[in-house]
């Protein structure tokens, strides 16, 4: 009997021992794990666990996208991102998250919502997936963010949107993914 990628990908796998809650925020939970390793020696993990999140790329009739521009303070700077939230709570719909998101952020609303992918975020640290959606049929309705929440939208085409991923200018993992992925599909039709 032959082997199998499956089977040899079991040799990768480490069991969790033991878990401990080292901080309890209103975002972010961080856990230390003991595992055991597939060779039998043990190591620790730490980890935050995320409620998870979705973001969405709006698309306008004539081939532009609306993004959100606001200051980011883990990295300090300012951002040029698509609309995000977090998942209210763990079984919360991410097609409704990605619609709620949409409409706080930009204020539009959608005619159709449409998948493009899941992502992890930060394989290394976090668990947290990002699901995400591209918008299209929009109506422009009021901007209603969150109070602690302050974004300027800005419309561009898709095109230089790519442009700035390619030159760095949009680095943030969720909105480089989503553009790219829409582009594709643009370019594939």
């Amino acid at each position: 009997m032959a082997v199998t990628d499956k089977d040899l990908d079991k040799e990768l796998v480490e069991e969790k021992i033991s878990s401990e809650d080292i901080f309890d925020g209103n975002l972010l939970h961080v856990k230390r794990d003991t595992v055991k390793l597939p060779s039998g020696n043990e190591a620790t993990r730490e980890w935050i666990k995320h409620p998870g999140a979705s973001a969405v790329i709006p698309v306008t009739e004539d081939g532009q996208v609306i993004l959100v521009k606001q200051y980011r303070y883990p990295i300090g700077r300012i951002t040029l991102e698509i609309p995000a939230g977090k998942l209210d709570a763990p079984d919360e719909d991410p097609l409704y998250c990605a619609t709620r998101e949409l409409s706080e952020e930009t204020g539009y609303e959608a005619d159709s919502i449409t998948k493009l992918t899941t992502v992890a975020t930060t394989v290394g640290f976090s668990n947290e997936y990002i699901h995400i959606y591209a918008a299209e049929g929009l109506k422009a309705g009021k901007q209603h963010t969150d109070e602690d929440e302050f974004i300027n939208v800005v419309k561009m085409p898709l095109e230089k949107a790519v442009e700035l991923v390619l030159n760095g200018e949009i680095y943030d993992a969720k909105s480089v993914t989503a553009i790219l992925m829409l582009e594709r599909s643009r370019r594939e039709k």
